[in-house]
């Protein structure tokens, strides 16, 4: 919910915008600025923004990397969303296939991951066991792991899902999970691999974040990650996490239809 004052009208309102949800930071929630074992800073997607003094920050993730968290920290005291969006500004290492992100509930099933390489797929099991793992969305034709940087969406709308690549490229798949599918918040998020797994992420991350909103995905590069020539929006991104940047804070201007508005989230 937003306090707005209508500047037209001069009056205030509330306006519900479901866009605006506050993002669950995974780089932030698994401490990246702090540079853990593993991890070193880097020069991200843009080495020049308008601007800014300086490139984009990005993360250098090794293998001796081991970065996980309780599940909890992404939504505390709420449940993980039923339709969602993953984005994600990422480099891996050329020719690697690894998961990039792995969700585990309290009983040590991975009910969410995202793997990035060649024909990356999809990985989401609700609580009752669907979809079976022949039927994760496998995403033909799609290489993330280049050598070269990618700005990945991933929208979950219901039983479908849809793979924004490079704010272009759109490829949609089946998700056949339960009508009301349940993701256990109990268990830990864990980055670069799944457990057991031998292979692990290696490459560069600038972003990767979870928003509770689908259409998230679409507008990714505008409103999360835009084009190196584009200043920085008022999103976690593309900022030194050090800076501390509290958008709660923060009065912005947005725009309504034909109205003008001041709004403090």
């Amino acid at each position: 919910i937003l306090i707005c004052i209508n500047l037209h009208n001069l009056v205030l309102i509330l306006c519900w915008n479901l866009f605006l949800s506050e993002p669950a930071d995974l780089l932030k929630i698994l401490d990246f600025h702090n540079l853990p074992e593993g991890v070193t800073k880097t020069t991200g997607l843009c080495s020049h923004r308008r601007s800014t003094q300086g490139p984009d920050v990005a993360y250098r993730v090794s293998k001796d990397a081991q970065l996980s968290a309780p599940t909890k920290q992404l939504y505390p005291g709420d449940a993980f969303p039923e339709d969602f969006s993953i984005l994600a500004t990422v480099k891996p290492k050329k020719g690697s296939q690894s998961f990039l992100l792995s969700v585990y509930n309290e009983q040590g099933i991975q009910q969410l991951g995202l793997e990035v390489g060649r024909s990356p797929v999809f990985l989401y099991e609700d609580q009752t066991g669907k979809p079976g793992p022949e039927d994760y969305p496998l995403f033909r034709g799609v290489n993330l792991a280049d050598g070269k940087w990618h700005r990945v969406a991933i929208s979950v709308h219901k039983q479908t899902i849809t793979l924004i690549l490079d704010c272009k490229k759109k490829t949609s798949q089946k998700l056949l999970r339960s009508p009301h599918p349940v993701i256990d918040t109990k268990g830990i998020i864990v980055f670069g691999t799944r457990i057991l797994d031998e292979e692990v992420f290696e490459g560069d991350i600038q972003q990767l974040m979870i928003v509770a909103d689908h259409r998230a995905a679409y507008d990714y590069c505008e409103h999360y990650s835009p084009d190196c020539e584009v200043p920085v929006p008022d999103r976690p991104q593309n900022q030194d996490p050090n800076t501390e940047d509290d958008v709660s804070s923060t009065l912005a201007l947005r725009r309504t239809g034909s109205e003008m508005m001041w709004c403090l989230p």
